[in-house]
């Protein structure tokens, strides 16, 4: 069973070209599932059924493992069982009989235009200050993902056509604008490196998720602002600016690197939840607090 897990994440990187962290997480997924059906004397595939499944989904439940991990479990599941069945190891995919939580949609934290020249302005005594000026300029006027932005190398910056070309979710590629003030950033920043990596860490390798969760939050706090702020807030700030300029969901959508319309769909609650925020600050009939 380990061996077809081992397959099967493989088969998510050569074939499904699926990001480092979607196979991490896979895998995770599928061993912990494993450990459980040890307890429960399942020795294949084959003698898996729904009944079983069931009782692990419950056990997720008493360790209070969110209705979205759930789904995450669920899909890891399902597409395991469904790459045996397309392998002929396995005749039919027991998991289909499940049904997957629904979640409740929250909305991400926002960080309005102000806040982001902020933490732009904020001057750090650090030699890295025109890369992590770089970095933050960047996530915003693209959009990006932070794991899209520690896979970016230095050619794939175009300055003189102004564009970035962005290896997504799923191995996709997409060309994304690039702001005047990111790419004189990055112009800065290249001044002084030396690495085909377009950011890099104090050791000279590619930069990590962690190091720029952690820069982003410093700059925050030193700026002024009280809240907890991360990479994916950044891009959450660009996609809404970018919506309530264009009025274009579909081009919101292409600029986000979003499979489905319904992802960036999000975007339009966000747009009516600042609406409503200035109107309560501002009419004469809206309720003060």
């Amino acid at each position: 069973m380990k061996k077809q897990i081992i397959d099967f994440i493989l088969y998510l990187k050569v074939e499904r070209h699926y990001a480092l962290n979607t196979q991490k997480a896979y895998e995770r997924d599928l061993n912990q599932l494993l450990n459980f059906l040890k307890t429960q004397d399942v020795s294949s595939w084959a003698a898996l059924n729904a009944q079983t499944l069931n009782l692990f989904i419950m056990q997720l439940r008493h360790k209070n493992i969110s209705a979205r991990s759930i789904r995450r479990y669920l899909s890891s599941i399902k597409g395991m069982l469904t790459y045996l069945v397309n392998q002929n190891q396995l005749k039919a995919n027991c998991a289909v009989q499940l049904r997957t939580p629904k979640i409740s949609q929250t909305l991400p934290g926002i960080l309005n235009y102000e806040q982001v020249l902020q933490i732009l302005k904020t001057k750090r005594a650090s030699r890295f200050e025109s890369r992590d000026v770089a970095i933050i300029e960047v996530i915003y006027s693209c959009g990006l993902r932070v794991s899209e932005l520690v896979g970016l190398n230095v050619a794939d910056v175009d300055i003189s056509q102004g564009f970035l070309t962005v290896l997504g979710k799923g191995g996709k590629t997409r060309h994304t604008p690039l702001g005047s003030s990111a790419q004189e950033a990055i112009i800065k920043h290249l001044e002084t490196h030396h690495s085909n990596a377009l950011f890099v860490n104090k050791n000279g390798d590619r930069i990590g998720v962690r190091s720029i969760q952690n820069m982003i939050k410093k700059r925050a706090l030193d700026s002024g602002i009280k809240i907890n702020v991360y990479p994916h807030m950044l891009r959450h700030a660009a996609a809404t600016h970018f919506l309530q300029s264009s009025h274009d969901l579909r081009s919101t959508q292409e600029f986000l690197g979003h499979a489905s319309i319904k992802s960036t769909q999000v975007y339009t609650h966000l747009d009516f939840l600042e609406l409503s925020q200035v109107y309560d600050r501002c009419h004469p009939r809206a309720k003060k607090s």
